[in-house]
């Protein structure tokens, strides 16, 4: 067993105490679907899911959900597609088949840490840039430029970005992009976000298709509300494509025939921009119940408004260690959030409010109390 390995801080702690807890705020998407209300009821499809047979799919995903994917992306087909068992699996490969041991990587902050945490496993020679508070969350795109040198050889960002909900503006992704472009670096994208936007009904753009180099995340757990499907995807070149779905081959093999079926479904074009509506529904009620919370607690947090996603990262005026006030917090008030920590920047904390009015406030009237009670 290797003594210096990372762990996954935030997965781990969310298994042990996400079902443990009376109020579960640390959850990044909107309250999941039913296959009911995915399929509407209509007793001809669901006879139909019925009847699919339990086998293995096509390994890098069928026909019809690969098609339905490169849909998303200008110029794509469904030989530019992997389908993963979630962004994960697409993460993790994505490095495997990318980098070498010693190589390179340029990784954002803050950011969801999976990355960050693979490439430390894996002996990389990991760099840091930043989303700025100071700047609204935007891009610092002079420290960008310092951290990525002519050994990078992939940069990685998250946009929309998690925590934080900023969406990069054109001159902030042209930065990336650029960056990225005067080393030969790969540019590995996060979009799970993409189409829970606050402000607007366009889907944010991706970064496929601006650079030659590309591999786009995707995911139906965060903007589709199907996380427990586990269908994700990467879009990149076929070459590309091709040698992720070799690594496929030892880790995972395949995403289940289930997940296909109902993914493929889930993105048709009839059905997608209807879960993109309830999805953003969810976002844009949520938001105003939670902003609501932050103004009338402005003594005690600041928050800087999100431009996606169903999640508030708000810093907090005391000077404790946000993993163990989270820790306080679950076992005096059976409330979870996600601490600052897990995403590389302490004094802050990730709160949910995708889920009813009802449960986030009494989530929040707790964590309230213990916010007064210490210093």
């Amino acid at each position: 067993m290797r003594e210096n390995f990372v762990p996954f801080e935030l997965e781990r702690i969310m298994s042990i105490w996400e079902y443990q807890v009376e109020y579960n705020l640390s959850e990044s998407g909107v309250h999941p679907m039913t296959t009911d209300e995915l399929l509407q009821g209509n007793p001809d499809l669901i006879q139909k899911l019925t009847q699919v047979e339990l086998n293995y799919p096509q390994t890098n995903g069928s026909v019809e959900l690969r098609e339905n994917i490169a849909a998303l992306y200008p110029g794509a087909t469904r030989e530019h597609i992997v389908a993963t068992t979630g962004a994960a699996q697409a993460n993790f490969t994505s490095i495997l088949t990318a980098l070498d041991p010693g190589d390179q990587i340029a990784v954002l902050l803050p950011n969801y840490m999976q990355i960050w945490g693979i490439a430390k496993n894996l002996q990389l020679d990991v760099r840091t840039f930043s989303l700025k508070e100071e700047l609204g969350w935007g891009l610092d795109i002079d420290e960008l430029n310092r951290t990525v040198t002519d050994k990078t050889r992939l940069i990685a960002v998250c946009n929309p970005n998690n925590p934080t909900g900023h969406i990069m503006s054109s001159e902030e992704m042209n930065a990336v992009i650029a960056a990225a472009d005067k080393v030969g670096a790969w540019l590995l994208a996060d979009e799970v976000y993409a189409g829970a936007e606050h402000n607007t009904d366009s889907v944010t753009p991706s970064f496929y298709g601006r650079y030659d180099k590309v591999l786009a995340m995707g995911s139906l757990s965060k903007a589709y509300g199907l996380p427990g499907l586990r269908i994700g995807w990467v879009a990149t070149t076929q070459d590309m494509a091709e040698e992720i779905w070799a690594r496929q081959d030892y880790v995972t093999i395949c995403t289940t025939m289930l997940g296909n079926w109902l993914g493929a479904y889930a993105l048709s074009p009839e059905v997608r921009p209807r879960i993109l509506d309830r999805t953003r529904n969810h976002v844009r009620h949520g938001y105003n119940n939670f902003n609501k919370w932050c103004e009338e607690n402005a003594d005690l947090v600041s928050f800087i408004p999100p431009q996606a996603a169903a999640i508030g990262f708000v810093r907090y005026k005391r000077q404790f260690n946000s993993t163990q006030f989270v820790e306080r917090l679950i076992q005096e008030k059976k409330v979870y959030v996600v601490p600052g920590d897990h995403f590389g920047l302490d004094h802050h904390l990730r709160i949910s409010y995708g889920l009813s009015d009802t449960y986030v406030n009494e989530g929040l009237k707790l964590l309230k109390d213990l916010l007064l009670s210490v210093e």
